[in-house]
């Protein structure tokens, strides 16, 4: 699959393709449960290594706008 995740929308859609809905209202806890999921949603080869790093890129984007 082509990795064309751009937006936090895009990576929750992603993970939501494997029941995976993370939301405990807390978003940098969010946001780290969401990379401990991709992780090992990569680890076992559910999903390819360009959507994992495509992922953890808008992951690690959302992390540094809100550590602003």
């Amino acid at each position: 699959m082509e990795a064309s995740i751009r937006t936090m929308s895009d990576v929750r859609a992603l993970l939501k393709r494997f029941g995976a809905i993370i939301y405990t209202g807390d978003e940098l806890g969010d946001l780290d449960l969401m990379e401990d999921e991709l992780a090992e949603l990569h680890h076992w080869g559910m999903i390819e290594t360009s959507e994992y790093m495509a992922a953890c890129m808008v992951i690690r984007q959302r992390r540094m706008e809100l550590d602003k």
